[in-house]
């Protein structure tokens, strides 16, 4: 198995700059793929992505310098082994809220003796010689169970001492919401703001990588100074929407009233 870019950056003292795709194509993931991110994510809990996809899309992007990852849709043993055995270098959890939730998460995405993982890495195997994947997937695999809810919150610390993780991944709209908030990406409510500058110190005292969803650069830029590891550049959906009202606003100003 080769080395995990995501980790090597985080020895480095460095921020992954991550993207995220909702569309089930490959040629998007090819494309973006060579936009100069770090990793590309797979999202199959709120994007349209299926497995089929997710395994497509890592096969697009497999010729390019990025890490491959997932956010899975649940935190199950079933589809998180699927996921690692389809070539993901890494699983981002949603809704993992209790340390128990946690130590789920490691054991289903870890082989024996530190987890449950069953074996068979049918596409990740190829990614080495034949019998060498097994050997360090265990190290290799970044594991980031989702923070996105006041109960998560409350069990910060029990969460963060959890043996297996890599960090945490914020839900910014998830954890507005149950604060009863306004869902939103970049937030900046003093209350919310707290909890990130609580989430970073706890996560620095633990050599762990707190990794944050942003809706573009500046947010991006703003949680990377305050600590973040991980910035998410909002996802391909977005970058297209908001690239294509922009070119389609300039046409109709500038064009005089002729469009």
């Amino acid at each position: 198995m080769a080395n995990n870019k995501v980790k090597q950056l985080w020895a480095e003292g460095k921020t992954v700059v991550n993207a995220w795709l909702a569309i089930p194509s490959g040629f998007s993931a090819e494309v973006v793929a060579q936009c100069g991110f770090d990793s590309v994510t797979v999202d199959m809990q709120h994007g349209v992505q299926d497995y089929l996809s997710m395994v497509q899309c890592f096969q697009a992007m497999h010729g390019h310098p990025v890490t491959p990852m997932v956010r899975v849709p649940w935190n199950e043993p079933g589809v998180i082994g699927k996921v690692l055995d389809g070539g993901a270098y890494g699983v981002i959890c949603p809704m993992v809220n209790t340390p128990q939730e946690a130590r789920n998460l490691v054991s289903y995405a870890k082989y024996p003796p530190k987890g449950v993982r069953s074996n068979g890495p049918i596409r990740s195997g190829m990614y080495g010689s034949a019998g060498e994947y097994q050997k360090t997937a265990n190290d290799e695999i970044v594991l980031l169970p989702m923070m996105e809810t006041k109960t998560a919150v409350e069990n910060m610390e029990a969460i963060l001492d959890v043996e297996g993780i890599d960090g945490v991944y914020i839900g910014p709209s998830d954890l507005g919401f149950s604060y009863g908030l306004v869902p939103k990406l970049d937030r900046d409510e003093p209350e919310i703001l707290k909890i990130y500058e609580k989430i970073v110190k706890e996560c620095g005292k633990r050599g762990l990588n707190p990794g944050i969803h942003c809706s573009g650069a500046e947010g991006a830029v703003r949680a990377i100074n305050m600590g973040f590891k991980l910035v998410t550049l909002s996802n391909e959906v977005g970058l297209m929407q908001v690239y294509a009202r922009q070119q389609v606003a300039q046409t109709r100003k500038e064009s005089g009233g002729k469009a």
